[in-house]
C-alpha cells in the first residue's frame, strides 16, 4: 500500500511541468509552441529568459530530489532509487502536460543529489566544463549521463549502477535529435559564455 502511494506520488510529482507552469502563468506563453517544444530547462532558458529557466531548473532538480527522498520520509522499504527513476518518467511523459515532457536530465540530477551529493557535484562540474568548451547544452547533458555511468561503476553500488545507466539512457535516446544537429553543425550554441 505505502509502496504503491510512493509510486503514484512520485509520478505526480515528476510530472509537475515546470517550464509550462512557468510560461503561462508569468509569460502567458505555452513553451512547447516556441524553441524546441520541449518542456525542459534549456527551452525554458531559450524561450523565457534566464531568470525563469533558473526557477524552472532548480523545480525539475527537486521533482527528482524530492521523490527520490519520499521513500526515507515515509519509512518505506522502497529503494528511493527507484522512486527517483519513477519521478523522471514522469518528467518525460507527464500525465498533466499530455504526456509531452522534458529530456530527464535536471530531474535525473536530483535523484543524484538526494542520494550521491559528491557525484551530484562532479557531474554539475563536468557539464559546466564541457559547456565552456563546446557552447552545446545538450552534448554537455551527453558527456554528463556518460560521467555519471563511469562514475557509478566505481562506486560499485550495483543498484545504482543500473539506475544511473537507465537514467543515462534515457538523457541520450532524448537527445538524438540535439546529436543529429550536432553533426551537421545546426545545433543552436550558447551565446552567454
Amino acid at each position: 500500500m505505502l509502496t504503491g502511494m510512493i509510486i503514484i506520488l512520485s509520478y505526480l510529482l515528476g510530472s509537475i511541468p515546470s517550464g509550462l507552469i512557468i510560461g503561462k502563468r508569468f509569460f502567458g506563453i505555452d513553451i512547447r509552441e516556441h524553441g524546441s517544444g520541449n518542456l525542459g530547462a534549456t527551452n525554458s532558458f531559450r524561450t523565457l529568459g534566464v531568470k525563469a529557466g533558473l526557477i524552472v531548473t532548480f523545480a525539475d532538480i527537486l521533482k527528482g530530489t524530492v521523490a527520490t527522498l519520499l521513500p526515507l520520509w515515509l519509512d518505506s522499504t522502497l529503494d528511493p532509487l527507484i522512486a527517483g527513476t519513477i519521478a523522471v518518467i514522469g518528467h518525460m511523459f507527464p500525465i498533466f502536460a499530455g504526456f509531452r515532457g522534458g529530456k530527464a536530465v535536471a530531474t535525473s540530477g536530483g535523484v543524484l543529489l538526494a542520494l550521491q551529493p559528491v557525484m551530484f557535484l562532479v557531474l554539475l562540474v563536468s557539464f559546466f566544463i564541457t559547456l565552456y568548451f563546446s557552447k552545446y547544452v545538450s552534448l554537455s547533458s551527453i558527456i554528463v549521463a556518460v560521467t555519471a555511468i563511469i562514475y557509478s561503476i566505481v562506486l560499485g553500488n550495483l543498484l545504482l549502477i543500473v539506475v544511473v545507466a537507465t537514467l543515462a539512457f534515457f538523457v541520450i535516446f532524448r537527445h538524438r535529435a540535439n546529436i543529429k544537429r550536432i553533426i551537421n553543425k545546426t545545433e543552436p550554441k550558447i551565446k552567454w559564455m
